[in-house]
């Protein structure tokens, strides 16, 4: 086995076995607590930048296939793993993990201490990280690099605070999903029309809107308002993504001109901090971000609590406590109010306009990987498209 190390920017360091490429990568370093779905995330673009820790012990047991993946790259920087499984035993599988990532570039380590590095992340909070195997840990004489030398590096890498990335990993030309019947074949004639501004979006995103008769416009995150309003929408979505929302400057300014025409309105994750921009509240970091696909999230107007799945990094910051009116431009937004709550730390889970046809979310309601609590959502936003929306009753069941 090839030696590799981990180490953080305060300076400490974990030793373990290359797995996947072997070489250097340097990001935030962040943990994921999801059981399932390893493929998704290492596919998600909003991991755009950051080395993955999974808190699961036993990673790569189902391998890799072809129909799992978010889009169509690994985006993580680098992956972070304690025991890798010895081979794949699915008859989805066509490729072992550690293949898959080696194909890919992506440099990862196995054999850690992962709950003591998840511990430590969540006292010291996420930061910049790097992993070195094989030549990366050689020195010019041939010895082995000093991990001061490392670190000095690690500390070269940019940070996520005031990283604008969704023009990074967003699609450079516009494409169609066509909208679906309940027997999945095309519809002529769709329920509704979307334009979806890719800013890191999952591919299961549009698919879920396509399930509901659907056809969505996905545009790239360069679009402006003109491009938007070619595709004639009854609605536009704003995707997850990667980055700081307070560097998003153009996307805020294309949603505002979107709100300004009271166009029916639907972000997640990325889309929901923008909103929150928007309407002219602040957006800030939290110490070690929601990843996973176990969170639990309260839906104020019905009552209920969905399990949920997550990856954010950054928070909106909006009162919690009844109706606000939106700071943007003297209030020209009208009344606001927090829809959804995370039930572990009182996190902003999403907002909800009562002057605009306007809500979002802070999580993933397509649900790849994740339960299915919230794909009501989706249902939701085709009822406000179509003027049947009522949020006291979806999501009820």
């Amino acid at each position: 086995m090839t030696d590799a190390v981990l180490v953080l920017e305060d300076g400490r360091t974990f030793a373990g076995q290359a797995y996947g490429a072997t070489g250097r990568t340097l990001g935030e370093i962040v943990f994921n607590t999801g059981m399932t779905g390893y493929q998704e995330t290492l596919t998600d673009p909003s991991y755009h930048r950051q080395i993955v820790v999974m808190t699961a012990p036993h990673i790569g047991n189902t391998g890799v296939n072809d129909e799992d993946p978010e889009s169509g790259r690994i985006w993580v920087a680098g992956y972070v793993v304690r025991d890798p499984a010895r081979r794949s035993s699915s008859w989805r599988a066509r490729r072992t993990l550690d293949e898959e990532l080696d194909a890919q570039g992506v440099v990862g380590i196995s054999g850690v201490d992962t709950r003591a590095l998840t511990r430590h992340l969540r006292e010291r909070g996420v930061m910049r990280a790097g992993v070195f195997s094989g030549e990366a840990l050689v020195g010019p004489e041939g010895d082995r690099r000093p991990v001061d030398e490392l670190l000095d590096e690690v500390l070269t890498a940019p940070a996520m605070a005031g990283a604008d990335l969704a023009g990074e990993v967003s699609t450079d030309e516009p494409y169609v999903v066509e909208a679906l019947g309940p027997d999945g074949t095309p519809l002529d004639t769709p329920v509704a029309t979307v334009a979806a501004v890719d800013l890191g979006i999952k591919a299961m995103t549009p698919q879920r809107l396509a399930e509901r008769g659907v056809r969505v416009h996905v545009l790239p995150s360069t679009s402006t308002i003109d491009d938007v309003l070619a595709t004639q929408p009854d609605g536009v979505f704003f995707s997850n993504g990667p980055g700081d929302p307070s560097a998003a400057t153009h996307e805020v300014e294309l949603l505002r001109d979107v709100l300004d025409r009271k166009i029916p309105f639907f972000g997640i994750c990325y889309g929901n901090q923008l909103l929150g921009r928007a309407l002219g509240y602040g957006t800030y970091k939290l110490g070690y971000g929601h990843r996973g696909v176990n969170q639990p999230v309260i839906d104020r107007a019905t009552g209920k609590v969905e399990i949920t799945a997550h990856n954010h990094g950054f928070a909106v910051d909006a009162p919690l406590d009844g109706e606000s009116t939106a700071p943007h431009d003297g209030g020209r937004y009208g009344r606001v109010v927090v829809s959804h709550v995370d039930l572990n730390d009182d996190v902003v889970e999403g907002l909800r306009a009562l002057d605009l046809p306007a809500f979002s979310v802070q999580y993933h309601p397509e649900a790849a990987a994740g339960p299915h609590d919230a794909a009501y959502l989706f249902d939701r936003f085709v009822g406000l498209m179509t003027g049947t929306d009522d949020p006291t009753t979806k999501g009820a069941a």
